[in-house]
Protein backbone atom coordinates (compact mmCIF):
# COMPACT_ATOMS: atom_id res chain seq x y z
CA UNK A 1 0.00 0.00 0.00
CA UNK A 2 2.96 2.51 1.09
CA UNK A 3 4.34 1.59 -2.45
CA UNK A 4 1.34 1.99 -4.31
CA UNK A 5 0.35 5.28 -3.13
CA UNK A 6 3.95 6.88 -2.88
CA UNK A 7 4.11 5.85 -6.46
CA UNK A 8 0.36 6.98 -7.67
CA UNK A 9 1.20 10.49 -5.80
CA UNK A 10 4.14 11.52 -8.16
CA UNK A 11 2.33 10.57 -11.28
CA UNK A 12 1.31 13.69 -12.96
CA UNK A 13 -1.32 11.95 -14.84
CA UNK A 14 -3.61 10.66 -11.88
CA UNK A 15 -5.41 13.30 -10.29
CA UNK A 16 -7.83 11.72 -8.21
CA UNK A 17 -7.54 8.01 -6.92
CA UNK A 18 -10.60 5.54 -6.31
CA UNK A 19 -9.96 3.12 -3.58
CA UNK A 20 -12.26 0.03 -4.42
CA UNK A 21 -12.91 -4.08 -3.51
CA UNK A 22 -12.62 -6.94 -5.86
CA UNK A 23 -13.88 -9.58 -3.47
CA UNK A 24 -17.20 -10.28 -2.10
CA UNK A 25 -16.64 -7.93 0.91
CA UNK A 26 -15.00 -4.44 0.90
CA UNK A 27 -12.41 -5.79 3.91
CA UNK A 28 -12.94 -8.85 5.73
CA UNK A 29 -10.53 -7.87 8.69
CA UNK A 30 -7.90 -9.69 10.35
CA UNK A 31 -7.27 -13.25 9.71
CA UNK A 32 -6.54 -14.30 13.35
CA UNK A 33 -4.78 -17.64 12.01
CA UNK A 34 -2.54 -16.53 9.49
CA UNK A 35 -1.58 -13.01 12.26
CA UNK A 36 -0.86 -15.80 15.03
CA UNK A 37 2.74 -15.57 14.37
CA UNK A 38 2.92 -12.04 14.19
CA UNK A 39 1.84 -11.07 17.62
CA UNK A 40 3.92 -13.58 18.84
CA UNK A 41 7.84 -12.10 19.69
CA UNK A 42 11.12 -13.88 20.76
CA UNK A 43 10.03 -15.57 23.86
CA UNK A 44 14.20 -14.71 24.67
CA UNK A 45 13.57 -11.52 24.67
CA UNK A 46 12.78 -9.21 27.46
CA UNK A 47 9.72 -7.09 27.59
CA UNK A 48 11.16 -3.50 26.57
CA UNK A 49 13.36 -5.27 23.74
CA UNK A 50 9.37 -6.91 22.69
CA UNK A 51 7.99 -3.51 23.51
CA UNK A 52 10.41 -2.36 20.99
CA UNK A 53 9.27 -4.68 18.36
CA UNK A 54 5.80 -4.02 18.94
CA UNK A 55 6.34 -0.43 18.07
CA UNK A 56 8.05 -0.60 15.45
CA UNK A 57 5.67 -3.34 13.94
CA UNK A 58 2.57 -1.00 14.75
CA UNK A 59 3.93 2.48 13.17
CA UNK A 60 4.74 -0.08 10.12
CA UNK A 61 0.89 -0.73 9.89
CA UNK A 62 0.24 2.83 10.73
CA UNK A 63 1.75 4.07 7.69
CA UNK A 64 -0.20 1.69 5.37
CA UNK A 65 -3.21 4.04 6.16
CA UNK A 66 -1.24 7.01 6.87
CA UNK A 67 0.42 7.04 3.03
CA UNK A 68 -3.63 7.53 2.19
CA UNK A 69 -3.74 10.81 3.68
CA UNK A 70 -0.26 11.92 2.97
CA UNK A 71 -0.84 11.36 -0.62
CA UNK A 72 -2.26 15.67 -2.22
CA UNK A 73 -4.47 13.36 -4.62
CA UNK A 74 -8.10 13.18 -3.59
CA UNK A 75 -8.89 9.35 -2.45
CA UNK A 76 -12.38 8.56 -2.72
CA UNK A 77 -13.47 5.12 -1.33
CA UNK A 78 -16.21 2.98 -3.09
CA UNK A 79 -17.15 0.38 -0.06
CA UNK A 80 -19.38 -2.26 -0.30
CA UNK A 81 -20.83 -5.11 1.76
CA UNK A 82 -18.51 -5.76 4.71
CA UNK A 83 -16.09 -3.05 5.76
CA UNK A 84 -14.79 -4.66 9.30
CA UNK A 85 -11.75 -3.36 11.37
CA UNK A 86 -8.61 -2.36 9.32
CA UNK A 87 -11.02 -1.65 6.72
CA UNK A 88 -12.40 1.37 8.72
CA UNK A 89 -8.96 2.51 9.22
CA UNK A 90 -8.35 2.34 6.01
CA UNK A 91 -11.28 4.65 4.83
CA UNK A 92 -11.28 7.10 7.96
CA UNK A 93 -7.69 8.24 6.31
CA UNK A 94 -9.70 8.76 2.59
CA UNK A 95 -11.16 12.16 1.70
CA UNK A 96 -14.14 11.08 0.41
CA UNK A 97 -16.31 8.04 1.11
CA UNK A 98 -19.63 6.75 -0.75
CA UNK A 99 -20.87 3.24 0.13
CA UNK A 100 -24.02 0.71 -1.19
CA UNK A 101 -27.02 -0.02 0.93
CA UNK A 102 -25.79 -3.47 1.36
CA UNK A 103 -22.66 -2.06 3.26
CA UNK A 104 -22.23 -2.56 6.82
CA UNK A 105 -19.25 -1.34 9.27
CA UNK A 106 -17.92 -3.07 12.74
CA UNK A 107 -14.77 -1.54 14.44
CA UNK A 108 -14.08 -4.56 15.46
CA UNK A 109 -10.34 -4.62 17.72
CA UNK A 110 -12.25 -4.42 20.72
CA UNK A 111 -13.07 -8.25 20.61
CA UNK A 112 -9.61 -9.50 19.99
CA UNK A 113 -8.77 -7.94 22.91
CA UNK A 114 -6.46 -4.47 21.63
CA UNK A 115 -7.65 -0.94 20.79
CA UNK A 116 -7.79 0.00 17.17
CA UNK A 117 -3.96 1.33 16.23
CA UNK A 118 -4.01 2.03 13.29
CA UNK A 119 -5.92 5.28 12.61
CA UNK A 120 -9.80 4.64 13.55
CA UNK A 121 -9.34 5.95 16.71
CA UNK A 122 -7.62 9.50 15.56
CA UNK A 123 -9.47 9.92 12.79
CA UNK A 124 -13.23 8.84 13.20
CA UNK A 125 -13.91 11.17 15.79
CA UNK A 126 -12.72 14.38 13.39
CA UNK A 127 -15.29 13.02 10.81
CA UNK A 128 -17.87 12.36 12.74
CA UNK A 129 -18.30 15.00 15.44
CA UNK A 130 -19.97 12.93 17.68
CA UNK A 131 -17.97 11.54 20.64
CA UNK A 132 -20.51 9.41 22.09
CA UNK A 133 -21.41 7.64 19.07
CA UNK A 134 -17.50 7.13 18.32
CA UNK A 135 -17.13 5.64 21.93
CA UNK A 136 -19.98 3.58 21.76
CA UNK A 137 -19.17 2.16 18.51
CA UNK A 138 -15.80 1.61 19.78
CA UNK A 139 -16.08 0.46 22.76
CA UNK A 140 -19.12 -2.36 21.75
CA UNK A 141 -17.93 -3.29 18.00
CA UNK A 142 -21.55 -3.16 17.17
CA UNK A 143 -22.35 -3.82 13.54
CA UNK A 144 -23.67 -0.23 12.11
CA UNK A 145 -25.46 -0.16 8.55
CA UNK A 146 -24.67 2.58 5.42
CA UNK A 147 -28.02 4.51 6.31
CA UNK A 148 -26.32 4.77 10.08
CA UNK A 149 -22.92 5.81 8.27
CA UNK A 150 -24.22 8.19 6.00
CA UNK A 151 -26.45 9.68 9.03
CA UNK A 152 -23.34 10.36 11.03
CA UNK A 153 -21.23 11.33 8.31
CA UNK A 154 -18.57 8.55 7.41
CA UNK A 155 -20.15 8.27 4.37
CA UNK A 156 -21.86 10.98 1.87
CA UNK A 157 -23.64 8.90 0.04
CA UNK A 158 -25.25 5.51 -0.19
CA UNK A 159 -25.86 3.86 -3.22
CA UNK A 160 -27.95 0.87 -4.50
CA UNK A 161 -25.50 -1.60 -5.15
CA UNK A 162 -21.52 -2.32 -5.82
CA UNK A 163 -21.51 -1.14 -9.56
CA UNK A 164 -23.59 1.99 -8.59
CA UNK A 165 -20.78 3.12 -5.91
CA UNK A 166 -18.54 2.41 -7.78
CA UNK A 167 -19.82 4.63 -10.89
CA UNK A 168 -20.45 7.47 -8.63
CA UNK A 169 -17.03 7.29 -7.22
CA UNK A 170 -15.75 7.12 -10.63
CA UNK A 171 -17.68 9.87 -11.82
CA UNK A 172 -16.68 12.15 -8.73
CA UNK A 173 -12.99 11.15 -9.26
CA UNK A 174 -13.19 12.28 -13.18
CA UNK A 175 -14.94 15.74 -11.98
CA UNK A 176 -12.21 16.66 -9.56
CA UNK A 177 -9.78 15.67 -12.07
CA UNK A 178 -10.70 18.10 -14.62
CA UNK A 179 -10.31 20.89 -11.69
CA UNK A 180 -6.88 22.49 -11.01
CA UNK A 181 -4.45 19.87 -9.82
CA UNK A 182 -2.89 22.84 -8.06
CA UNK A 183 -6.33 24.02 -6.31
CA UNK A 184 -7.35 20.28 -5.52
CA UNK A 185 -4.20 19.03 -3.99
CA UNK A 186 -3.42 22.46 -2.22
CA UNK A 187 -7.28 22.07 -0.97
CA UNK A 188 -6.04 19.13 0.41
CA UNK A 189 -3.21 19.78 1.69
CA UNK A 190 -4.53 22.87 4.15
CA UNK A 191 -7.69 20.65 5.30
CA UNK A 192 -5.83 18.22 6.45
CA UNK A 193 -3.69 20.70 7.99
CA UNK A 194 -5.94 22.93 9.74
CA UNK A 195 -8.00 19.23 10.72
CA UNK A 196 -5.03 19.08 12.97
CA UNK A 197 -3.92 22.62 14.50
CA UNK A 198 -5.77 25.94 15.22
CA UNK A 199 -7.82 28.13 13.42
CA UNK A 200 -4.91 31.15 13.78
CA UNK A 201 -2.26 28.29 12.61
CA UNK A 202 -4.12 27.23 9.77
CA UNK A 203 -4.73 30.79 8.79
CA UNK A 204 -1.56 31.46 8.38
CA UNK A 205 -0.48 28.33 6.94
CA UNK A 206 -2.59 29.11 4.36
CA UNK A 207 -1.50 32.54 3.23
CA UNK A 208 1.88 30.95 3.54
CA UNK A 209 0.60 28.35 1.10
CA UNK A 210 -1.22 30.69 -1.35
CA UNK A 211 1.67 33.83 -1.56
CA UNK A 212 2.82 31.59 -3.94
CA UNK A 213 0.54 29.60 -5.58
CA UNK A 214 -1.39 33.05 -6.48
CA UNK A 215 0.68 32.89 -9.24
CA UNK A 216 -0.11 29.60 -10.96
CA UNK A 217 -1.31 30.04 -14.35
CA UNK A 218 -4.58 27.81 -13.42
CA UNK A 219 -6.16 30.78 -12.19
CA UNK A 220 -6.24 32.88 -15.42
CA UNK A 221 -7.71 29.55 -17.14
CA UNK A 222 -10.07 28.86 -14.76
CA UNK A 223 -10.98 32.45 -14.81
CA UNK A 224 -11.34 32.36 -18.56
CA UNK A 225 -13.29 29.12 -18.29
CA UNK A 226 -15.44 30.11 -15.98
CA UNK A 227 -16.18 33.93 -18.10
CA UNK A 228 -17.13 31.66 -21.08
CA UNK A 229 -20.24 30.03 -18.67
CA UNK A 230 -19.20 26.72 -20.41
CA UNK A 231 -18.09 27.39 -23.61
CA UNK A 232 -14.90 27.03 -23.12
CA UNK A 233 -12.74 23.84 -20.90
CA UNK A 234 -9.99 24.88 -19.32
CA UNK A 235 -7.40 22.83 -20.26
CA UNK A 236 -4.43 22.98 -16.92
CA UNK A 237 -1.04 21.37 -16.96
CA UNK A 238 -0.03 18.21 -15.16
CA UNK A 239 1.11 18.67 -11.99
Amino acid sequence: MVECFNQIGKDSDCNAIVLCAAGKTFTAGLDLAEAQDMFISDSELDAARKAFYFRDLIKRYQETFSVIEKCTKPVIAAIHSGCIGGGVDMVTACDIRYCSQDAWFEIKEVDIGIAADVGTLQRLPKIVGNDSLVRELVYTGRRFTADEAKSFGLVSSVLPDRDAVLASALQTAALIASKSPVAVQGSKVNLIYSRDHPVSESLDYMANWNMSMFQTEDVLKAVVAFMSKGKEAANFSKL
